[in-house]
This record gives structure tokens, C-alpha cells and sequence, in this order.
């Protein structure tokens, strides 16, 4: 067996046995490729990095792989990011290790040398990690202000209440699907493959991905104000009976060709340059190890780091047979029969939703979701957790003013009827309005042994019932979130 024969082989069984030990971020990963739209560009940019390593397969040749053990630095780190992401149940994080773990695995079984020839195919396999959905209500309020701007420039009248806008031809919502999310990630990892194939200039590449970016919002915008002037032109029907996607995919090839056409006399890299230059990597290897202990050493450590989290992950503690929610000062429980709004807590251990309304007809639901520990498909922060269930007509309509550091946001509900919500999380003890803050928490409290209970406490009312204002009174009067949480589940 030849020193690449070996070396391939030895990558292969380390790679195999990593995917083996991380095969749910994997199924994770691959079933988003294949089940979410904004991330099925990610089904191409697997072979475009086998493309990418077929161009240098013959300039690679003359050079020798090594096991290099500065290598098991480089997994150490990937464990981590992979732990963190475990502990704080964020899958990017897990998704993220996995891909950094290979990455090591590739430096563990080639050396030094072969990562920097293979550095771009290794860079952008950072892409295959679904992100930027976290983008999604910034561009979803980016493209409403941008719409009613063309609105007013096209003489056409509008008003616009969060992210949904109304104009002389109907009331049309900026929804999740429309904010561009999908294009402009799809955009980001098309720029970054062309800006390495055509420019050689290091300031080319990075003007060209961020103007290939900026034109991608830009566009999403014109295709959402096109919407509704196609709505005043031939009526909303036929302007809804659209598809939306479909067409945007269109757009969106249109947008590419475009970015290329007016990037094109700036290419400055030829047609048939090498795929990389090798010249500089001839010498002698340096931090090379021996094969019989690294490469035991490199799969030792992500299965340590599995361990860890199978020892710390299962902890959790109990939670009283129902969470309390008192009566404050001048307002009364009311039993309603069909509750206009419900929040959603999935994998929550216990579940309490409470109705009130104080002499002045002010209405607000509280609603508690408890969790004896938190894992995976049981979080207090998660995407379609909390105040908006993405299965109900309810959507987020707008973030508003923080109330006692909760995060207060209005919902909107076909009609339309206009909804205030604030939550808190509980988590380790301690509590917080910020997503990020809980996450923190959340991870504090697995892996350093703190209190693995969580709660998410939601206060709402409609507008026409009070909105914020009687938030805001129902939480002074219930002498404050943290007292709230406290008669809920004893927290000292």
C-alpha cells in the first residue's frame, strides 16, 4: 500500500467513525438539505467541493501527506463548539462541531501542507452548516420598509403595521417565505464559489460577495412591491394565485445572471489558472506524528466529548404537580371556553394557561411552560417556540419596546386583530427576557452542575384589551416576573 493509499484509508475510517459518533447531527443536517428550502442549494455544494478537490488532485500528487498532530488542537476545538452547541441545544453549534471535526480529520490524516493546498474546499464545506434563518424577521422588516418606499415613489397609497401592509388593493403580509432569507443565503454561497473562481484580488472578492448580497435584498424587495402592483393592476386574486417561490427562484436566476453580467469586466483571474499554487509547499513536513498514536489520540477526543455530554445531559429535577398563577390586586381569573390565542411549549413537562381581567374590562393570558431539564425537542429558546406558533394563523407582526427586559413583540392575526406578548425564560435559576441570556444560562447549568429546570413565562393581551399597558399593570401587580417564577416553582 502506497503513503497516499494509507494515509486516504486511515482519513476514511477516522471520518466514518465520526460521523458513526455524531450520525443524529448528520441525519440533522442532511434532513434539512432535503426539507427546507432555504437550505437545498446545500444538496449542490457537496459535489461542488468534490469538483473543487478534483482540480487539485494532480497538483497534489508530488506532495506527501503526513499525520500532523497540531491536528488534534484543531478536533479538540471543533469538540467544543460541538459540546457548547449540546449543552445550549442549538443545533448550528452541533452542526457546525461535525463539519469542524472532518475538517480535523482531513489536517489529522494529511498534514499541514495538504490543508493549505485544500484550503478553499475546506473553507467553503463551512456552507453545508444551515444558518441565517436567525436573519429572517431583520430582512422580513427590511423588505416592508423598502416596499413602502417604492409604494410611495409609484404614487401608490400604503400604511404598514409591522411587517404587513395595506394598501388600495388589499392587505398583504411580508411573511417568512418572502423575506429573501433563502435567495440571500443561496446568493452567499454562490458569490463566494465565483469570487475564488474569477478574482484573483483579495478586495474583488470581497466587494463582489457583498455587492452580490446587497443586490439580492434589494431585488427580494422589487419582487414584493411588484406583488402588490401587480395586485393594483389585475386585482389581488390574480396577483395571490402566483406562486411566490417558484417565481422567486426565476427571479433569482435572473439576479445572478445580472450580478455576473456587470462583475464580468472586473475577472481578473484567467480561465485556465491553477487551482493552486504549490509552489510553496516543498520541505520537509514540520509537527508530523506517528500514525499508531494520533490517530487513536484524534478519535478519542470526540468520543470524550460525547461522553461528557451523555453524563451531564440527563440531568433533571422535579417540577411541582402544577405551577401556580395568583391573582394579583384588581384583576380576577376569568374561565375562557376557546381561548383566541395559545402559546406553544413543545416537550414542556407542565403546562399552565391562565386568563384575567381587571375592573376596567383590560384582558391579559399568562401562560407558563415548565421543564424538568431541557434536550433536544425540548427547549425553552427554539425556533416556532413561545408566543408564535408557526401552525396557527398568528404571526409576528413587529418587536416592541422591552417590558421589564422581556422580549415584547406584536403578533397579527387575519382579521386583523393585533396581539401584545412578552416572555421571560427562567433557566438556572435566574431570570431573562434575552434568548441569547437563557441559551447562556441553559449551557452554565448543564455543564457546570446548576439547576437544569426551565421555565418560559408569557404575559399577552390583544391591543383592543389593553396591549402592553395592561402588561405591564398585570406584572406590577403581581410584584414582578421573578416573584412570578418563584410562586410558579421555587427557585431558592
Amino acid at each position: 500500500m502506497t503513503v497516499w493509499q494509507r494515509h486516504l484509508a486511515a482519513l476514511a475510517l477516522l471520518s466514518g467513525a465520526i460521523f458513526a459518533i455524531f450520525w443524529r447531527e448528520a441525519a440533522d443536517v442532511a434532513g434539512i438539505w432535503w426539507n427546507s428550502s432555504t437550505f437545498t442549494h446545500c444538496l449542490l455544494i457537496v459535489p461542488m467541493i468534490g469538483w473543487l478537490v478534483s482540480q487539485r488532485v494532480a497538483l497534489l500528487r508530488p506532495l506527501t501527506p503526513v499525520y500532523w498532530w497540531p491536528a488534534l488542537l484543531w478536533v479538540t476545538g471543533a469538540g467544543l463548539v460541538w459540546l457548547v452547541g449540546e449543552a445550549a441545544g442549538v443545533g448550528l453549534f452541533r452542526q457546525l462541531g461535525l463539519v469542524l471535526m472532518l475538517q480535523g480529520a482531513v489536517a489529522a490524516t494529511l498534514g499541514e501542507k495538504l490543508v493549505r493546498a485544500l484550503l478553499f474546499p475546506l473553507f467553503y464545506a463551512l456552507l453545508l452548516v444551515p444558518f441565517g434563518e436567525e436573519l429572517v424577521p431583520l430582512l422580513q422588516t427590511l423588505t416592508a420598509h423598502i416596499s413602502m418606499v417604492l409604494l410611495h415613489l409609484s404614487g401608490i397609497p400604503a400604511k404598514m403595521e409591522g411587517v404587513f401592509i395595506t394598501t388600495p388593493a388589499g392587505f398583504f403580509e411580508v411573511a417568512e417565505a418572502c423575506s429573501g432569507v433563502n435567495f440571500l443565503i443561496a446568493m452567499l454561497a454562490y458569490s463566494v464559489f465565483a469570487a475564488h473562481l474569477c478574482f484573483r484580488s483579495w478586495t474583488r472578492r470581497i466587494v463582489f460577495v457583498v455587492a452580490a448580497l446587497a443586490t439580492t435584498i434589494l431585488a427580494n424587495a422589487l419582487r414584493a412591491w411588484g406583488t402588490m402592483v401587480a395586485a393594483e393592476i389585475w386585482g389581488i386574486e390574480a396577483a395571490g394565485g402566483i406562486d411566490h417561490i417558484f417565481y422567486g427562484w426565476f427571479f433569482f436566476g435572473a439576479v445572478i445572471l445580472l450580478v455576473m453580467l456587470v462583475a464580468r469586466r472586473w475577472f481578473d483571474r484567467p480561465a485556465n489558472d491553477a487551482a493552486v499554487d504549490v509552489s510553496g509547499l516543498g520541505g520537509p513536513p514540520r509537527f508530523a506524528g506517528r500514525g499508531r498514536w494520533l490517530l487513536p489520540a484524534a478519535l478519542a477526543i470526540p468520543l470524550g466529548f460525547a461522553g461528557w455530554a451523555m453524563l451531564v445531559g440527563g440531568r433533571a429535577a422535579p417540577l411541582p404537580e402544577s405551577m401556580p398563577i395568583a391573582s394579583p390586586a384588581g384583576w380576577q381569573e376569568r374561565i375562557v371556553e376557546q381561548a383566541p390565542w395559545t402559546p406553544r411549549f413543545d416537550g414542556a413537562d407542565r403546562v399552565e394557561v391562565r386568563h384575567f381581567a381587571d375592573a376596567a374590562g383590560r384582558g391579559v393570558t399568562v401562560a407558563i411552560g415548565g421543564y424538568k431539564r431541557q434536550a433536544e425537542g425540548r427547549e425553552v429558546v427554539a425556533f416556532g417556540q413561545g408566543a408564535i406558533d408557526p401552525d396557527s394563523k398568528w404571526a409576528w407582526s413587529a418587536s416592541l419596546p422591552a417590558i421589564d427586559g422581556a422580549k415584547t413583540e406584536r403578533l397579527l392575526h387575519p382579521g386583523p386583530v393585533l396581539r401584545d406578548a412578552a416572555t421571560w425564560y427562567v433557566v438556572g435559576g435566574s431570570v431573562t427576557g434575552s434568548p441569547r441570556r437563557a441559551k447562556l444560562a441553559g449551557l452554565r447549568a448543564r455543564l457546570l452542575g446548576g439547576d437544569p429546570r426551565a421555565l418560559s413565562i408569557i404575559i399577552s393581551s390583544e391591543e383592543r384589551q389593553g396591549g402592553v399597558n395592561a402588561i405591564g399593570d398585570f406584572l406590577s401587580a403581581s410584584g414582578g416576573v421573578a416573584a412570578m417564577a418563584d410562586r410558579a416553582v421555587k427557585l431558592r
